[in-house]
């Protein structure tokens, strides 16, 4: 059985073998780069399960880096930074992470935090495969769940894997209304409480690009629904 592979972006050379060592030993295969043009050409070549992810990298932004990772594929990702701020939480989340951990960190919880999200992930994926579901449509919007593929007319949508993720919860939920907590933990996995912010600016960019707005609403105080009856 092939080890689940997990790429280690950090510059800081202590911390990096450290999370190497302790994964190692938990029976991952790990493989570290120390700056992100290392990082984006291993993502390449080493073809990983999982993304640990620093912030603050010597050439560019680990922002940067999650954002086209993000773009590009479905690999889940963990920041791990020294900023612990809310508002860096909420801005990782909306460049795509999945989790995200401060230094100085349990390594133990790190490792634990890898294994709930490798776990959702699996768990998505098996779901997706069995289920065989026809496509959602609405209006001139198709969404071909099983492909992840979202169409407007003829028109190929370009959703991040988040975007889709809340598209396929509210669509497939026709009339349901959704708090933004609990949005936050169906569809991102965690509660992140007070960091609502990110649900409605995933929203906006869904009616946006769907030209959406009649269809994914408002119920205000409390979160938003998908119009039940809406074709």
């Amino acid at each position: 059985m092939d080890k689940t592979k997990i790429l280690i972006i950090e510059d800081e050379t202590a911390i990096a073998d450290l999370l190497a060592y302790g994964l190692t030993r938990e029976g991952f295969l790990t493989r570290i780069a120390p700056n992100g043009a290392e990082g984006i050409e291993a993502l390449g070549q080493f073809n990983p399960d999982l993304l640990l992810l620093d912030w603050m990298l010597p050439d560019q932004s680990g922002l940067d880096i999650c954002k086209r990772v993000t773009a590009e594929s479905n690999i889940p990702i963990v920041m791990i930074t020294a900023k612990s701020d809310i508002t860096d939480k909420i801005l990782g989340l909306e460049f795509g992470a999945d989790d995200y951990i401060t230094k100085p960190f349990d390594l133990r919880e790190v490792i634990a935090r890898i294994r709930t999200i490798l776990r959702r992930f699996a768990n998505a994926n098996r779901t997706e495969v069995a289920e065989e579901q026809p496509p959602l449509r609405f209006h001139d919007v198709v969404i071909v769940k099983n492909e992840r593929i979202v169409r407007k007319g003829e028109e190929l949508i370009d959703l991040t894997p988040k975007e889709f993720d809340l598209l396929i919860k509210l669509c497939g939920n026709r009339g349901r209304i959704f708090s933004r907590e609990e949005l936050l933990e169906l569809v991102w996995g965690y509660e992140y409480a007070g960091e609502t912010r990110t649900v409605d600016n995933h929203i906006q960019r869904l009616r946006k690009k769907l030209d959406a707005n009649e269809y994914i609403t408002t119920v205000f105080g409390i979160g938003y629904k998908f119009e039940k009856g809406t074709t």
